[in-house]
């Protein structure tokens, strides 16, 4: 029912004209505005432009025929000009279209890999966050791809495994707690695969796009974080992260990254031990999958694509060996969740995270609970 939803509401609001093109026949922006204008820029000979706000906006503005309220920036390191000039030779709407379902293949194919059977193409494409994805043409798939790919393949092929993580660099918040789990697993294939595939695409957009564009993103990042963090440009309750939670509810930076990083410090202890130990492997990929949103203080509803890892991992669990009392429901709360957050102006996506997380330290602590009867219905779509 939510995979015919997801796509019955996209064709919906496009018919609608509250997606890709308005009622008067006029663009409508979304975060791929910038995606495009970045590659455009670049495809024109000035790639380090593409991180001053004021240039890439003029792009953007040329590009839709019109100028919007607020800002669209462009703050993610330069080998992603690369996918982004690929993407600015089409039109914005061919491109936003064709990024989103050129990306949601290989999620799905992740998907179907966690949860271990076909069932979890439908997981995927049921997913609450694919609509909201697919609506502002954001990197969701992507990143849940190669993160998702990194831990389907590790057990099996670790060296295309750290290509996965390597090409995530692209996104380097969600890289800090891999080297972590992959040093406490001794899992260095993994940990030189991505080690030199991130110096490569390094290298690669050094030599391709010139040593202006990575000046250009040092120099920007400090102004990005001023924006997100210290000004709420963004507004504070979009952020999904613990540090997203205190600003919203008035609580001062100063406060918020303390509550950030006192998380932070259990969700790093908890995933070393948990990677040391011999629990069972999609236990641990779901722990890395769901302590991975909760370290990052920069985190969007797109970015909860990612949320859909642990999920599928802890279905894999629950298909194999039975479901724990209450933990579909729990699922389902967790999903209610994200459907719900556009309705309101808190940070539910995190309450999302932490149930997933808790059904994940459920498992870890209990390893030996009885589990319940699979669903006859599950046993059907599996």
């Amino acid at each position: 029912m939510l995979a015919i939803f997801n796509a019955a509401m996209l064709i919906s609001l496009y018919f609608a004209h509250d997606w890709l093109v308005d009622a008067d026949g006029h663009l409508i922006p979304t975060d791929f505005v910038n995606v495009w204008a970045a590659g455009r820029l670049a495809l024109d000979g000035y790639p380090a432009q593409a991180w001053d706000w004021g240039i890439h906006k003029q792009m953007q503005v040329a590009m839709l025929g019109r100028d919007y309220p607020g800002d669209y920036a462009w703050h993610y390191p330069p080998p992603f000009l690369f996918i982004a000039m690929v993407l600015a030779q089409f039109s914005y709407t061919n491109g936003l279209v064709g990024w989103a379902a050129a990306s949601f293949v290989p999620y799905l194919a992740m998907m179907r890999g966690a949860v271990g059977q076909r069932f979890g193409l439908i997981v995927g494409a049921a997913f609450p966050v694919v609509l909201a994805n697919t609506m502002a043409g954001q990197n969701g798939f992507l990143t849940a791809a190669l993160l998702g790919g990194t831990l389907v393949l590790m057990p099996a092929r670790p060296a295309l495994a750290g290509i996965c993580l390597g090409l995530l660099s692209y996104k380097p918040q969600y890289g800090l707690l891999f080297p972590l789990a992959l040093i406490a697993a001794s899992q260095w294939t993994t940990f030189l695969a991505a080690a030199v595939t991130t110096v490569v695409m390094a290298l690669t957009s050094w030599l391709a796009l010139g040593a202006e564009s990575w000046q250009a993103f040092f120099h920007w990042m400090p102004m990005f974080s001023q924006a997100f963090f210290t000004e709420g440009r963004a507004t504070f309750y979009k952020l999904q992260s613990v540090f997203g939670l205190v600003r919203t509810f008035g609580g001062s930076e100063q406060l918020a990254w303390i509550f950030h990083w006192i998380v932070s410090g259990f969700v790093v202890a908890g995933t070393a031990m948990l990677w040391r130990s011999r629990a069972d492997y999609a236990l641990k990929a779901a722990a890395l999958g769901a302590g991975t949103l909760l370290l990052t203080p920069y985190l969007f509803l797109y970015d909860l694509m990612v949320l859909a890892i642990p999920v599928g991992f802890l279905l894999r669990i629950g298909l194999a060996g039975g479901f724990r009392r209450g933990e579909l429901a729990a699922l389902g709360c967790a999903m209610g969740l994200l459907i719900a957050f556009p309705f309101f102006e808190v940070p539910l996506g995190l309450a999302s995270t932490l149930i997933v997380a808790a059904l994940i330290v459920r498992r870890i602590v209990n390893p030996a609970t009885e589990p319940a009867h699979l669903p006859r219905e599950i046993h059907a779509l599996g």
